[in-house]
């Protein structure tokens, strides 16, 4: 690919940038930050480890300049103030819906074919947002969530069974937070069902770990987290460059699928180079479908609380 752009100059966007350009998956990454200089330096320091890391990617940062982000493939918006200790997703809802619907205008101007991949929290309705913002097809316009999320259930799975990380497979769906709603039933070790291996009080520990994942790290650092959310968007970005048709767990917008109408939420999709090809409508049991009514109604009422801000004309 061309180029791609990064929106977001912070930790997660930073990383993103500087995991895309090691995958060396296009000739050029723009990281655009409203702060001046931030950009530009993370973007230097990123490009100088390129004949370290043997990559030949050229980072490029900017301060609020959209006109060099022209032509992008794809766009990646981390934007948006990070969590505090105390504070939940739902809380940074006013202020993140305005600089999510800012920037959006601003890079879909010059780059109106552009996947949008977005990363800002509260994830579900910030894509909700970036979508209402750009105007065009669900299908290129979805949110990292769940991969973040599984990578957090799979690791603690392999960790308790003392396995590698590699051959836990796992799904979740639902919104980014205490809301989502992992799934022991599809999660196996090399095809072995984990309910096989872990008993359901250890399994049921791990789930509600998973689901307050970013709450503690957050706890522990004072601010939310960037390896792996960063790691987990750029997976999103290999996956269209490379036309991999991967599976995973989208922030995707649901037109009947689950029985969800007009309204994001976590779901297993297949991704390639046009963004979403698939929604993967997998067989719920009765509680699973109960679980993923609630999130989705606790992810509806943020999406009501945006519309209620007046931000779109129609």
């Amino acid at each position: 690919m061309n180029k791609i752009t990064v929106i977001g100059a912070g930790n997660v966007g930073a990383t993103v940038a500087n995991v895309i350009a090691h995958k060396d998956l296009a000739r050029e990454v723009i990281l655009v930050d409203i702060k001046e200089g931030v950009a530009e330096g993370k973007a230097l320091d990123i490009w100088q480890t390129g004949s370290i890391n043997n990559f030949n990617t050229k980072v490029v940062g900017v301060t609020n300049d959209y006109l060099r982000t022209k032509g992008s493939g794809i766009i990646v918006i981390t934007s948006g103030l990070p969590r505090k200790p105390g504070m939940s997703r739902d809380d940074l809802i006013k202020t993140n819906a305005s600089i999510v619907k800012e920037v959006t205008e601003k890079a879909i101007m010059y780059s109106p074919e552009a996947v949008i991949i977005v990363v800002s929290n509260p994830l579900d309705v910030m894509t909700y947002v970036a979508y209402r913002a750009a105007r065009k097809s669900s299908q290129k316009i979805f949110g990292m969530a769940g991969i973040l999320d599984t990578g957090r259930y799979k690791t603690f799975i392999a960790n308790a069974l003392d396995v590698s990380a590699k051959d836990v497979h796992g799904l979740l769906l639902g919104g980014h937070g205490d809301t989502m709603v992992p799934l022991p039933r599809y999660t196996s070790i090399n095809g072995i069902p984990v309910t096989e291996l872990l008993g359901e009080e250890e399994i049921t520990k791990i789930v509600e770990r998973t689901r307050k994942g970013g709450g503690e790290l957050v706890n522990l650092m004072g601010t939310s987290a960037w390896y792996a959310p960063g790691a987990a968007a750029a997976q999103m970005v290999e996956a269209i460059v490379d036309d991999q048709k991967r599976v995973f767990p989208v922030c995707a917008y649901l037109t009947g699928e689950f029985g969800i109408k007009n309204l994001y939420l976590g779901v297993p999709v297949k991704l390639g180079k046009n963004g979403i090809e698939e929604i993967i409508e997998i067989k719920l049991n009765a509680e699973e479908t109960k679980l993923l009514m609630e999130s989705a109604k606790s992810v509806k009422e943020l999406t009501e609380i945006v519309d209620g801000l007046g931000l779109f004309e129609d």
